[in-house]
């Protein structure tokens, strides 16, 4: 890799993990979620340093290129990503079902009378 690609991507990763660190701070992630981008962020961080260790991953796997195997792993956080945002969707819908529910049994509760 050259000196100029490298420290693009550590700059970017760089980037990432302090927009990871101010967007928790400000309330906009919730810390739930912030570990796993973190954990994104350190991983590009390492491999952008690190070339040996992807090279020796990519030859692991058996894949040709180097960065194809980023883009196969960036293909499979995105899609267990999505995954996991369908699981939680599915569950507040459930849950604002549920609770549409309550309310709506609520209301038609007649006030007690003392």
């Amino acid at each position: 890799m050259l000196l100029k690609q490298k420290m693009l991507a550590v700059g970017m990763a760089v980037g990432l993990l302090i927009f990871i660190i101010e967007t928790v701070r400000r309330r906009r992630l919730r810390e739930e979620y912030a570990w796993l981008w973190v954990l994104i962020g350190v991983v590009i961080l390492v491999l952008s340093l690190w070339q040996g260790l992807l090279r020796a991953i990519t030859s692991l796997l058996g894949i040709e290129l180097p960065i194809n195997t980023v883009f196969f792993f960036g293909l499979m956080l995105v899609v267990f990503i999505n995954l996991h945002f369908s699981v939680k969707i599915s569950q507040l819908t459930d849950q604002v079902k549920r609770l549409t529910q309550e309310l709506a049994l609520k209301k038609e509760d007649p006030p007690e009378r003392s």
